[in-house]
């Protein structure tokens, strides 16, 4: 498999529901609740891609620019963005879809870099 296959390989979609007990007064998902997830996809499309041990080193400028409300279906996809030698940036977009309509918006944005460690948790290559 060669590197673009690989990057394509990685690519994780992932599908919830947002139920009350995710939500905050507003009625519309945590932020550190969408933080969590969006590390958990990161880190699956970097696992996939390194098929090492990977660990989360930063988070860079996450953007919300829309609320996700109770009732709806988020997805969120990672994408591997950057290869260096022993990290990996991970992008990772969460789309909000209304359960009962065609309507689909992207919410929130954000990267995260990972490092890849061997068995004496010592960086090592990601590729």
């Amino acid at each position: 498999m060669d590197l673009a296959q690989r990057i394509q390989a990685a690519e994780t979609n992932i599908f919830k529901a947002v139920f009350p007990n995710t939500t905050n007064h507003y009625d519309t998902l945590f932020g550190g609740t969408a933080m969590q997830l969006m590390d958990e996809v990161a880190f699956i499309t970097a696992t996939r891609f390194a098929r090492k041990r990977v660990v989360t080193v930063s988070s860079d400028k996450i953007d919300f620019t829309q609320p996700i409300p109770a009732g709806t279906i988020i997805e969120l996809i990672g994408k591997i963005e950057d290869i260096g030698r022993t990290s990996l940036k991970v992008s990772v977009e969460i789309y909000i879809e209304e359960m009962y309509s065609d309507k689909r918006e992207k919410a929130i944005s954000g990267t995260f870099t990972f490092v890849a460690l061997d068995e004496n948790k010592k960086p090592t290559s990601v590729l």
